[in-house]
């Protein structure tokens, strides 16, 4: 089949949830014989030939991300009606690119990868009217905005920031019901999240492939680092609300009793909500870096102090690849298997957390054995070949409907 992905970053290298989880879906359909183009926003360097996902796509077209500030947020707030998370990527040049895409190929599926970019996918319908529509949602986006609501209202200082949340979650409440009950179909990366989703459109089939890692890339020899003794690790966007919330409510709840471990925050772009913490001598802010795997094989232990959030979180899984001991959240761990979760620790409570990160420094052979065992979840659960049939059964509903 010609497919033509939409997404709202370029995702090599993948270095964030959503990227991986695209890349992924690249690799899994090229890999199928499907023949595929991106449409990406992009503004770093240009696309090699050489890159991997060039090779995995016919044709790779970028369009610059647009200027998205606090003033148009204002303005689009008071005036739109629409969330804020559809108008950020709305832009006339990507729709020119689409629409010359599609006047020169005729698509047969076209997959929006988030609901930011799934906007487009109105014009698609007008463009190639006998296209399939796929809406690949990494989040139940309104459920994720009223926890963020829900969270800000206990903090005074972040009241403006509650109310702000509290009327996008009914501006995408709305919005993400129609791209569900729009979408020829619609994939969900979790049983969760299909359950909040399928509200909008009781009687529809709603597909879960969860996301999923190629395992076996994180048994390559990377390059080694040293790390404090008793180290912990978290990585993820470090501009990402609920990444910058679950760091901030460690320092502030649980590092306090912690006074003899060193926490590494690896990720790129870190909030300025952050810097204060930066100052910690125990805490160190990498931003961007090359390669995460370093950092979580040097971990002693893997934290995912998640508070908000929904989807699967693709970090646990890259922690769970290189055989780290992880103390998480339920949050942090909803979407995953039965079987997945037992291979953590997970804890909702601060001293709860605590108390399980200084159980497992006191203990390296329990350690030992909850990182087997990880690895072992994750190869058989959530290696993209595991996964990868479930992603074409979805292409073949729509070949064969």
């Amino acid at each position: 089949m010609k497919i033509l992905l939409l997404t709202a970053s370029l995702p090599y290298p993948p270095q964030s949830g959503g990227a991986l989880r695209t890349y992924s879906i690249i690799r899994g359909l090229a890999e199928a014989g499907h023949n595929i183009t991106l449409l990406s926003y992009h503004n770093g360097s240009p696309v090699t030939p050489q890159s991997p996902i060039t090779q995995l796509c016919q044709r790779i077209v970028t369009v610059y991300p647009p200027d998205w500030n606090k003033i148009k947020r204002l303005r689009y707030l008071v005036f739109s009606g629409q969330p804020d998370i559809a108008l950020r990527l709305q832009d006339i040049q990507f729709a020119e690119k689409l629409k010359k895409l599609t006047r020169t190929e005729d698509f047969d599926v076209v997959q929006a990868e988030g609901i930011e970019i799934a906007g487009y996918l109105r014009l698609v319908r007008t463009l190639l009217p006998n296209a399939k529509l796929i809406y690949d949602a990494f989040n139940a986006e309104a459920a994720l905005q009223r926890i963020v609501a829900k969270i800000d209202a206990t903090q005074p200082r972040r009241w403006l920031q509650s109310i702000y949340s509290f009327i996008q979650t009914k501006r995408i409440e709305r919005y993400e019901s129609e791209l569900v009950r729009s979408a020829d179909a619609v994939i969900c990366v979790s049983e969760e999240d299909a359950n909040l989703l399928r509200a909008y459109a009781p009687q529809k089939k709603l597909h879960v492939v969860p996301s999923s890692i190629f395992v076996d890339d994180y048994e390559v020899d990377s390059d080694r680092i040293e790390l404090p003794r008793n180290s912990l690790v978290f990585t993820g966007k470090m501009d990402y609300r609920p990444n910058v919330d679950a760091m901030l409510w460690f320092h502030e709840t649980m590092l306090p009793y912690l006074p003899d471990i060193h926490l590494t925050i690896v990720g790129q772009q870190p909030h300025p909500r952050l810097t204060h913490i930066a100052q910690n001598d125990r805490i160190q802010i990498t931003g961007w870096v090359q390669d995460v795997i370093p950092y979580m094989r040097a971990a002693d232990i893997y934290i995912a102090p998640l508070r908000m959030g929904s989807g699967t979180r693709l970090k646990l899984l890259e922690a769970m690849a290189c055989g780290c001991a992880i103390v998480a959240t339920t949050i942090a761990a909803a979407g995953l298997s039965p079987e997945a979760k037992k291979a953590m620790v997970i804890v909702n409570e601060p001293n709860e957390f605590v108390m399980a990160i200084r159980d497992l420094l006191a203990n390296p052979h329990m350690r030992t054995i909850m990182g087997i065992k990880a690895k072992t979840v994750v190869k058989k659960y959530y290696d993209w070949s595991a996964v990868n049939p479930r992603l074409l059964e979805v292409y073949e509903s729509l070949r064969n409907g």
